[in-house]
């Protein structure tokens, strides 16, 4: 049996679907060409007789991907696969996949028909679509709740009319991976004719088995396999390609298959489709959430530290990740301690690694995560004391006129001395504050990342603002918590500017101990 397993990439129509706003042209045309790069074998880029909208993006995207199969999706009415054909006349080649539901409630309560008319009906879609490419995927809508008998005898007859995919959706979500392998395999007996085409599968999330199902399928001899990037999509959401793409790589000595993914696009992918769908990833989503490759625990740390592959079974690289995190709250222990100021160039000469590691401990306690730059003050002049910060704000005011400037005033406290300083910019009032705290205190920092968090419900709502900012190469963390954005945005770069003005300290009293 080929081992070469087919990626059907379904974001665009399927995980479309499920977004509470649609997607314009250049976001869909953006999300296609990451695919494209990621090695998508077949991206299937909308419904095109659902709107003009989806008609427009399916033909400008046709005119783009080069390297992937464009698939639009048809009902089995003649207009639906005309249109999708004119949709992708701009494609070097494209698929037209014509779905059809087959079950008896389906059939019953939704279309009407005995299943002799889903035949004919089928059939005929199909030579339709034969009149425009010998590319057709036919989907049995409901296939695992379709009986085998039927299931069988309209899989047969759509092979010999001319069907080189053949795809069992589990629509609902409601087979599991005995019963979804039992189906496949049944078919591979029971259809004379199944060699003359691939079987697909197209599984949803409803009982959180749709990768499982999906890799059953595939040891059952499925070589397509159809999902999305993230898994989002309908209700629960679709298989995420990610995962069964990687379990293939990872498990490669039972599965024996392959794709054409290039892996290290993995990460990068998931993250342009989750910021343009504006779906955030779970942090301990499989494969690419925030903790996927995070160690909190220290006997974890300590095992990844002397050897990755004692907790990792797969290389963070490997799906293009670069940053390994190791957590540092107070569940970790005295490796990962040693790691980070190993990181920072110190070596365990030059610091106390128990008085350290129990002043860590508290401060952990205390904070609930630390930061490189914390252990550096704990190792060396120990600044987790309850002293009063240098920098606090004493006094802020803001002006702020839609489409026009806005203007910030602030009195900052810095040690014994009052400085007042303004600033008005273009970029709204959060901005005009920073810069007037940065004119006071003149450290040369970068805003990388600004995010708010609605801590509660109603106009009373608590707004956590948090940051991170970069100093000197180095990056710092700062957190404000108000029930004004504004001022909890101020807080926040008040807490970062502590903690440089603490790290400067630090570094000038460790020149002076070299000197």
């Amino acid at each position: 049996m080929n081992s070469q397993v087919i990626i059907f990439d379904t974001t665009l129509r399927d995980g479309e679907q499920s977004l509470q706003a649609s997607l314009s042209v250049k976001q869909k045309l953006q999300i296609a060409l990451s695919l494209e790069n990621s090695g998508i074998d077949i991206i299937e880029v909308g419904f095109p007789i659902s709107s003009p909208g989806d008609f427009k993006s399916v033909q400008e995207i046709s005119k783009k991907i080069k390297n992937s199969r464009i698939c639009s999706l048809a009902r089995c009415i003649n207009k639906d696969i005309d249109v999708a054909a004119e949709a992708m006349s701009l494609a070097n080649t494209f698929r037209i996949h014509i779905f059809l539901a087959t079950s008896t409630l389906h059939m019953k309560s939704k279309l009407n028909k005995n299943f002799n008319e889903i035949i004919d009906m089928a059939i005929s879609s199909v030579k339709r679509a034969l009149r425009y490419t010998d590319d057709i995927e036919f989907s049995c809508e409901d296939a695992s709740r379709t009986t085998l008998d039927n299931l069988c005898k309209i899989i047969e007859k759509l092979i010999s009319a001319g069907v080189k995919t053949i795809n069992i959706p589990d629509t609902v979500g409601y087979t599991t991976p005995n019963e979804l392998s039992s189906i496949i395999n049944n078919l591979f007996q029971r259809v004379p004719n199944i060699d003359k085409s691939i079987i697909s599968v197209h599984c949803h999330n409803d009982l959180g088995m749709a990768v499982g199902n999906s890799i059953s399928a595939i040891q059952a001899g499925a070589r397509q396999i159809e999902g999305t990037i993230n898994g989002i999509g309908e209700r629960a959401g679709n298989t995420a390609l990610e995962e069964v793409i990687m379990a293939i790589k990872v498990r490669k000595d039972i599965l024996k298959v392959q794709t054409n993914i290039k892996h290290k696009e993995i990460y990068r992918t998931s993250k342009i489709i989750s910021q343009i769908c504006n779906i955030p990833i779970s942090p301990n989503k499989a494969i690419v959430g925030s903790n996927a490759f995070a160690h909190s625990s220290g006997i974890h740390q300590d095992g990844v530290l002397k050897n990755r592959k004692n907790y990792e079974i797969m290389e963070p690289s490997s799906i293009g990740l670069k940053e390994v995190k190791l957590n540092l709250t107070s569940r970790s222990g005295r490796a990962a301690v040693k790691y980070y100021m190993t990181e920072m160039g110190y070596k365990e000469t030059d610091y106390n690694i128990d008085e350290l590691y129990a002043a860590f401990l508290k401060l952990a306690d205390k904070k609930g995560q630390v930061f490189d730059y914390d252990l550096e003050a704990l190792a060396f002049f120990n600044t987790q004391q309850n002293e009063l910060e240098y920098f606090s704000l004493s006094f802020f005011s803001v002006q702020s006129i839609s489409n026009s400037l806005s203007t910030a005033s602030v009195k900052l406290l810095c040690g014994n001395n009052l400085f007042v300083e303004s600033a008005t910019t273009s970029n709204g009032p959060v901005d005009a504050i920073y810069q007037a705290l940065n004119r006071i205190t003149h450290f040369d920092i970068i805003l990388q990342k600004y995010q708010l968090i609605a801590k509660g419900r109603g106009k009373d709502a608590l707004g956590q603002v948090n940051i991170l900012v970069e100093y000197k190469k180095r990056k710092f963390h700062g957190v404000g918590l108000a029930t004004d954005i504004i001022e909890s945005s101020a807080q926040a770069m008040i807490n970062v500017l502590n903690t440089i003005w603490k790290f400067n300290q630090v570094n000038k009293k460790l020149k002076n101990l070299k000197k």
